[in-house]
């Protein structure tokens, strides 16, 4: 056996990139935990508006790593692209602050858009740059490599635990300012400590070399940054009802897998591994774009038919979006003993099938909500309890999926690629988010309406959704088919990823 797999412990950089990155989705979550509610309550825009423009929001905040990673791939290396991305990010939330200072309007749509573009050109910097360095921290072939990820995932959802508490429990400036705060403090911290602690433990910096930026790549970030708020604004400006937005999110889903797989350069190894992290990548689509709607419907269905009293308090409707963190925080630990475990007795799943049960475990969660409100009424509500069960189940399954997945892409993607595969991954995410708030578009008219008012129906594909069952079917459906045809399909992918790589069938400790 190799004496990388017998090394027990984590190195030091591992916990300081887990603080660095519970900082960055302090601010990131504590963001998007009030935005929704800010769109509807203070820019007074429409349910399927706010929906479609947040679906937009958090995929572009997934498309932009594509252009960070190629960046640090050729010319700014990891450091530079997080230091880079930090700063924009705090420009972006700052950008919000003043947004919700204007108390509403025009002005405050267009500051809106503004921080928006910063936040999301920033994350693209520093999301995928994060991310690879924990996987450059270890040797090839070290199988410590998952549980590497899964502590890292614990720093993700610690930051995203205490966000929605403490930007939720605010004005909506004050919880946007707060967000600014996070960010500035993960800059900080690895500005001052980047040099002492990004070492592997063979004593070497990790991180790509950093060669000279020129002038044509300048433009290409400054022109990002256009077009991005051009797009952002696009339905605004013209009185527009195209979004393109979904036309660029999920042209590039399509034609990057073609551009990356015409790389003549590549061996078959390297290509069959690349067309399982783009094979898993398409179900992960489904994953997110059901798991996403914490933000988006499922945030406006806790703050109008969910019974929030708490002891004579009412509870903030934000709240809701610390249970998932908080969840993953205590079960993290759990699903690494019984990876391990099952590990020993030659029974751990592959990662194709943990990833199925991810989306089974998203599936099994709607069917909770969808029994709770079967029969609901437009104004009636349903005891918190509902919805936080959902939450528990779908944590679960973003433990079996989520880690797994980043774990994979570190693995798979060949170094030279490395962070342009991360990023990649991130642009499935990036779909699946736009799909999110297509679906989220879809809610039916919910809370206290106005007898008078003319109840106009969503449709998906032809059917009429007239209440929150049927709404929350469309994503039993969706979830439950794509796990099936996952649990199908693992045992082929996992072929394709073994081919002549022991680190894939680990010798057990005797």
């Amino acid at each position: 056996m190799e004496e990388t797999a017998l090394k027990k412990g984590h190195p030091k950089g591992l916990y300081f990139l887990f603080f660095t990155e519970m900082w960055e989705r302090f601010s990131y979550y504590g963001m998007r935990a009030i935005f929704m509610l800010f769109m509807t309550k203070v820019l007074l825009m429409q349910d399927a508006d706010a929906s479609q423009i947040y679906g937009s929001y958090t995929g572009l905040v997934y498309l932009t790593p594509l252009l960070g990673g190629y960046l640090c791939d050729k010319f700014l290396g990891n450091r530079r692209s997080i230091v880079i991305g930090g700063l924009l990010m705090a420009l972006g939330q700052f950008l919000m602050f003043l947004s919700a200072s204007t108390g509403g309007g025009s002005s405050a749509v267009t500051i809106m858009w503004a921080g928006l573009t910063a936040i999301i050109v920033g994350n693209g910097f520093f999301k995928p740059n994060i991310s690879t360095m924990v996987g450059q921290l270890y040797p090839a072939g070290d199988r410590r490599i998952d549980s590497a990820f899964t502590i890292f995932y614990m720093g993700i959802n610690l930051g995203a635990f205490f966000s929605p508490l403490v930007c939720g429990s605010m004005d909506f400036r004050w919880g946007f300012l707060s967000a600014c705060f996070g960010m500035i403090i993960s800059l900080i911290c690895f500005v001052i400590y980047k040099n002492k602690y990004l070492i592997s433990e063979e004593g070497k910096e990790i991180g790509l070399p950093v060669k000279r930026l020129d002038f044509k790549n300048i433009l290409v970030i400054a022109g990002s940054i256009g077009i991005i708020f051009f797009m952002l604004n696009f339905k605004q400006l013209f009185k527009s009802d195209i979004d393109i937005i979904s036309y660029f999110i999920y042209g590039a889903i399509i034609l990057l897998p073609i551009i990356i797989l015409s790389d003549k350069s590549l061996t078959l190894t390297e290509r069959n591994r690349i067309i399982v992290i783009f094979i898993l990548a398409f179900f992960v689509i489904f994953f997110w774009g059901a798991f996403e709607q914490a933000g988006a419907s499922l945030t406006l269905f806790a703050d109008r038919q969910t019974n929030r009293s708490v002891l004579g308090w009412e509870m903030p409707a934000s709240y809701f979006q610390s249970i998932n963190p908080l969840a993953v925080i205590c079960l993290a630990p759990v699903l690494t003993i019984i990876w391990g475990y099952l590990y020993k007795k030659r029974m751990e799943p592959s990662s194709p099938k943990k990833m199925a049960f991810g989306l089974t475990f998203v599936a099994l969660g709607y069917v909770v909500i969808a029994f709770a409100v079967k029969g609901l009424g437009i104004g009636d509500k349903v005891s918190m309890w509902w919805l936080i069960s959902l939450y528990i189940i779908h944590s679960i399954g973003e433990l079996c999926l989520s880690p797994i997945g980043l774990s994979m892409v570190s693995k798979l993607a060949p170094l030279r690629l490395s962070s342009l595969m991360m990023g990649t991954w991130f642009l499935a995410n990036a779909a699946a988010n736009k799909f999110a708030g297509t679906l989220s578009a879809l809610i039916p008219p919910t809370g206290d309406m106005d007898p008078a008012t003319v109840i106009v129906y969503p449709s998906f594909a032809g059917f009429q959704i007239t209440n929150l069952y049927e709404f929350f079917m469309l994503f039993i459906i969706m979830t439950g088919i794509s796990a099936g045809i996952l649990f199908i399909l693992s045992s082929w992918l996992q072929k394709m990823m073994n081919e002549k790589h022991d680190e894939f069938q680990p010798e057990l400790d005797r």
